[in-house]
């Protein structure tokens, strides 16, 4: 069926473009909502609520493969030893980043953790330079300075360096530097079950120290407690797997663009449901990193489009 062919019901066939903004949407605007459903978690506490979602997303993880018998990718996968020890670090990685998200989400810091995820496109700028030895572009730089003056403005606000924001923002920058290097030798599903797979004595040992010091809180709180906390599992697997569906579907400047959608609901979530201050110095430094984000994407934009026309030679 061809562009603009009418499918069985009569209705025009959906492109692969409006298909991926779909899947973006659905997976940024989960990640958005995420610290109002943790917060409806309590009173289980954040290192029992990363175990949980750690087991029940190698769970989930593992049914997938099952109903999809997508074991091949996963085998094949395993008899790399490199591509597994990889793996084993985007864990630790993503491990710190959920740990550190769910203690601020739970401990009133949301804002902080939205801050984390506005600054995450400028680290991974930044490491770009850094790691793979990349030029930036003088508007890149720019964003990179408005940026780091944007976190001394917010250290003075706060009276200390946001350091929730900062371990968020460099845990997944190098999360998503990582995913980049073995992007083309693993899918989606496969690396979320070998991170996971490594995760899992970390979980289970968390458990037990936690069982030891003030006790489990699944199954004794409600049956309908103990469903959310194994729905966290499904709800870390499904976004980064609609993430990888996007990013397949759309350009890198729209995916650009519709990550900022997760922020802006996380800043929605701290500042009008659950009423975290914003100080004048807080909106002072939220406002030059949105700056920074608005040179680097406009760069980007600009950019690519530059890059389109130089691919197009005359008749």
């Amino acid at each position: 069926m061809g562009p603009g062919e009418s499918g069985a019901s009569g209705r025009p066939a959906r492109s692969a473009a409006s298909t991926g903004l779909i899947y973006a949407i659905c997976s940024y605007g989960i990640w958005g909502f995420l610290p109002l459903y943790f917060l409806l978690l309590k009173p289980t506490g954040a290192f029992e609520i990363v175990a949980w979602r750690v087991l029940f997303s190698l769970v989930f993880c593992g049914v997938l493969i099952g109903a999809t018998r997508a074991w091949r990718p996963l085998v094949a996968a395993l008899r790399r030893p490199r591509v597994v020890w990889t793996m084993g670090l985007a864990g630790l990685l993503i491990y710190i980043n959920w740990q550190t998200f769910i203690l601020a989400a739970l401990s009133g810091h949301v804002v902080e953790t939205a801050l984390g995820y506005f600054i995450n496109p400028i680290i991974t700028v930044l490491l770009g330079v850094l790691v793979l030895r990349e030029r930036l572009r003088s508007a890149q730089w720019a964003a990179v300075v408005i940026s780091f003056v944007a976190v001394i403005v917010l250290s003075v606000g706060y009276g200390t360096v946001p350091w929730i924001s900062l371990i968020l923002a460099f845990s997944f920058g190098f999360y998503g530097l990582i995913k980049k290097r073995v992007g083309g030798h693993l899918d989606a599903l496969s690396g979320l079950t070998l991170e996971t797979m490594w995760l899992a004595p970390i979980a289970i040992v968390q458990l037990v120290v936690v069982s030891l010091l003030t006790g489990l809180t699944f199954g004794t709180v409600s049956p309908v407690h103990s469903l959310a906390l194994v729905g966290s599992g499904v709800l870390t697997a499904v976004p980064l797997l609609f993430f990888a569906a996007a990013s397949r579907r759309l350009p890198l400047t729209t995916l650009g663009l519709v990550q900022y959608l997760a922020p802006v609901l996380q800043l929605i979530v701290g500042v009008a449901v659950l009423h975290e201050p914003m100080p004048p110095e807080r909106w002072l430094g939220f406002g030059l990193v949105w700056l920074a984000l608005i040179v680097l994407t406009t760069d980007m934009i600009v950019h690519g489009r530059a890059q389109r026309r130089s691919f197009i030679t005359p008749l």
